[in-house]
């Protein structure tokens, strides 16, 4: 059976996710881990927590709690709605966890021994009304490069470029917004140029899929030189380095996140009690790994852990898959949570269903430029494709079914040619949707099982089986048939989309057989007789402008929304 590994980027633990961080990665490698299974692979879906570092730091300071408290707090809330989400974790960890935290300091401690980790001395952004050293994301200026005015320390959201900490244009510290200068300290570096030409080998292999986005932006940074990459951070929350005479440093919180893919994959299998297992999906050639992130992680998936990996000269396994998505807008503008601009993952529940939330957010996915997102396109989406297309597709066909068939039938009905048809398009959708999956084109994935309910409820007000019942009875229970096969297909077509809905459909089609075990192939298979169907409740519910504004303008104390 082939293996797969499927990660999504590990969020910060100092803020609850939005909408963009889930559909970006979370949301994505749910929809290929489920559609993985019901294809019979086996699958492993892992991430967790980023909690180390100074914004969890700072934002504890705010809720006047100990760092420790806040991170707990935090990590059991993130992972309390992911579930309510319905994203498949096999293992939802955390970076404050004793596996990863002695996993990261051996492995750095091999990459010591190997020749890729050296010190020395660097200049950091230093705040001396804080008094203290400022991480990268805790810096900001001008981008040297586009003159971007909000760039990070280490990166330009702007243009996506790194930035070297002397190169920014007056830098500010973000905790009190004071002027900050470069302050010399010694540290330990990750010797990345030595790994050049093998990083650029794997970049170009034809084996490995990248998005177009992830492979260009890389062989550009590539092209002009790898830098050394700082391993070391003067913080006290995070993994104590390990180095002789690093006494009171941390392993800087990027260098030690990407390695929590393979910590969470061994915290897994200890906890089912195979403590070797993790091995089988890191270094045995056949297994396959898929990585869902945003493009401003790109850099950290496609040069730096593939370097990591590579310089421990253990044979690790280097991502099949790098998938990144570009950015969610909200009503053309970034999310921000402090200027109300966005919808969290919490308040998006207290709204409509999480399903609801999914289909949107899937059949919007930004595979080919920056997307926005709108109120009113989600209400539209919920309303039309959501109630109208597939709700109303599977009310009319069940009712059909119980006036024409007496919601039962003794073996299958001989079918009329157009019927007969009208199934072989249908299933033929389904192997393209599997294509599309495949191939990692989600959205197009999504829009195509959305066609499929489009082409019932056409086939379906083209055959008006309520009319036909009166002259022929034999093509009536024909139509209704084949609209019930599809159906039944929709609801494996869901499954990764919509699961939750996905399983009140397939229940109450009367399956014995949980669906992950009925899969996606034998989806296209005929019914097992007798088939009896009983009318159930609608799939779904409309929704209002107004209902979802008061809603978000409740969760928000009265703010003015929309």
């Amino acid at each position: 059976m082939e293996k797969w590994l499927i990660t999504s980027a590990w969020p910060y633990s100092s803020v609850t996710p939005h909408l963009g961080n889930m559909v970006g990665s979370i949301l994505s490698g749910d929809v290929i881990a489920r559609y993985l299974r019901l294809k019979g692979r086996e699958v492993l879906y892992v991430s967790g927590s980023d909690e180390h570092g100074t914004p969890v730091e700072v934002e504890a300071l705010k809720a006047k709690l100990s760092v420790k408290e806040f991170a707990d707090k935090n990590h059991n809330k993130i992972k309390e709605l992911f579930e309510r989400w319905e994203i498949s974790y096999d293992n939802y960890t955390r970076t404050e966890n004793p596996t990863h935290i002695e996993f990261v300091q051996d492995f750095y401690l091999k990459l010591q021994k190997n020749g890729y980790v050296y010190e020395s001395t660097e200049k950091v952004h230093y705040c001396d009304k804080d008094r203290r050293f400022l991480p990268d994301r805790f810096v900001e200026g001008e981008c040297p490069f586009c003159g971007f005015k909000n760039a990070r320390g280490d990166q330009c959201d702007g243009c996506g470029r790194p930035i070297e900490p002397e190169s920014l244009i007056n830098p500010i510290c973000v905790i009190c917004r004071s002027p900050v200068h470069l302050k010399e300290t010694k540290q330990w570096f990750f010797d990345l140029p030595k790994l050049e030409g093998e990083i650029k080998a794997y970049l170009t292999s034809k084996s490995i899929h990248l998005s177009d986005i992830a492979r260009s932006f890389s062989l550009k940074l590539v092209d002009e030189g790898l830098k050394p990459r700082s391993l070391t951070r003067d913080s006290k929350w995070g993994i104590p380095a390990p180095f002789e005479g690093a006494q009171g440093k941390t392993i800087y919180v990027w260098m030690e996140a990407v390695l929590g893919y393979v910590s969470a994959t061994i915290e897994y299998f200890k906890k089912t009690g195979n403590p070797t297992g993790w091995r089988a999906f890191w270094f045995e050639k056949d297994t396959k790994s898929a990585y869902f992130i945003g493009k401003d992680n790109i850099p950290f998936h496609t040069l730096i852990l593939p370097g990591l990996l590579l310089g421990t000269r253990e044979g690790y396994n280097l991502p099949s898959v790098v998938d990144s998505t570009d950015f969610l807008m909200f009503e053309g503008q970034k999310f921000s949570k402090s200027r109300r601009i966005g919808i969290w993952i919490d308040e998006a529940l207290e709204i409509a269903p999480a399903d609801y939330w999914r289909y949107t957010l899937l059949s919007l996915r930004p595979e080919g430029g920056d997307v926005n997102f709108k109120l009113d396109s989600f209400i539209e989406k919920v309303n039309n494709d959501l109630n109208n297309v597939v709700g109303n597709l599977v009310n009319r066909t069940v009712v059909s079914f119980e006036k024409f068939c007496g919601s039962e039938l003794e073996a299958k009905p001989k079918l009329d040619e157009d019927s007969e048809k009208f199934i072989e398009s249908f299933l033929k959708r389904h192997d393209e949707i599997s294509s599309l999956y495949e191939s990692f084109k989600i959205q197009r994935a999504v829009r195509t099982t959305i066609l499929q309910g489009e082409e019932g409820n056409r086939f379906l007000n083209e055959k008006e089986p309520w009319k036909l019942f009166k002259t022929n009875r034999e093509k009536a229970v024909s139509v209704t048939y084949s609209l019930l096969r599809l159906i039944r297909l929709l609801a494996v077509e869901l499954y990764p989309i919509t699961p939750a809905t996905s399983e009140t459909l397939w229940k109450n089609m009367n399956e014995q057989e949980p669906i992950l075990s009925f899969g996606w192939d034998r989806a296209k298979e005929d019914f097992s007789y007798p088939l009896r169907i009983q009318r159930f409740p609608p799939l779904f519910k409309k929704l209002s402008r107004e209902e979802v504004i008061s809603k978000l303008e409740g969760l928000r104390g009265g703010g003015r929304v929309g």
